[in-house]
Formats: structure tokens, sequence, C-alpha cells
């Protein structure tokens, strides 16, 4: 399952890459299109699309991070959030683009989000393996 996880968020990163790369050279796209006419669609797009891929990379990962305090915080939050302020803020030097803090801001709720998300899958996950390995029995047992 992870590995399929990992392909899908593969792919998913490179069609996240595609859509800058067209922004970034002002070139038209029927996506472009269909979150203009969506109210608030950019910010809604920010959110979904680095959310989607936190989701992915960090079930790709398996969760794995590092403890800060009482909070565990996983390095594929950590990656997409590196991603995303360098990418926002390259938008700086593109005269084409705009640098936006409600775009970055919109990204960063949508990685919070889905970590939190992944977090829950994450141990989804690790329960049925627990009820798995210890037969039906003990999993009725367990209810």
């Amino acid at each position: 399952m992870y590995k399929m996880v990992t392909v899908v968020t593969g792919l998913f990163a490179l069609f996240i890459g595609w859509v800058i790369y067209m922004a970034d050279t002002q070139q038209s796209m029927v996506f472009f299109d269909w979150v203009e006419e969506i109210p608030y669609g950019d910010k809604l797009g920010h959110f979904f699309l680095f959310g989607f891929l936190t989701l992915g990379v960090n079930i790709g990962w398996k969760m794995r991070g590092f403890t800060l305090g009482n909070l565990k915080i996983p390095y594929g939050s950590v990656g997409i959030v590196t991603i995303v302020v360098v990418e926002e803020c390259s938008q700086y030097f593109i005269p084409s683009r705009t640098l936006d803090m409600t775009d970055i801001i919109a990204d960063f709720i949508g990685i919070a989000v889905f970590s939190f998300i992944a977090y829950a899958i994450e141990e989804y996950i690790s329960k049925r393996r627990g009820l798995d390995q210890h037969g039906p029995e003990s999993a009725t047992q367990r209810l």
C-alpha cells in the first residue's frame, strides 16, 4: 500500500510542478479558468493541492518524523512547508506572478489539516494491524 501511495503522490507532485510552470510562464490552462469561476478558488486550490500532497507524502513515508516537545512533526510536512515557502517567495522574482501571503496561509492551513488527517489514517492502520495480528477472537474481545 505504501508504495502505491508513494507513486500516486509522486505523480501528483509532478502535476503540481506542471501547474506552477504553466503559471510562471503565463500559459493558459483549463484549470486556471475553472479556479477563477469558484469563489476563493485560488485559496481553496492552495489548501487542497498542498494538503493532499502533504497527506500522500506523510502516509507514503509512514509518518516518520521528529518530536518537538510533545508534538510529533512529520518530515513530509516539513518538506512540503519548505517547498511552499521557496515556491511562493520565488514569485517575487517572476514579473508575471504575485507574492501573496494569503496563498502561503492557505498552503499552511492545508498542510496542517492534512497532517492531522494523515495521523488519523496512520493510527487507524496501526490499530488494524494490531487487530489482524491477534486474530479475530481477540479482535472481538477488544470490542
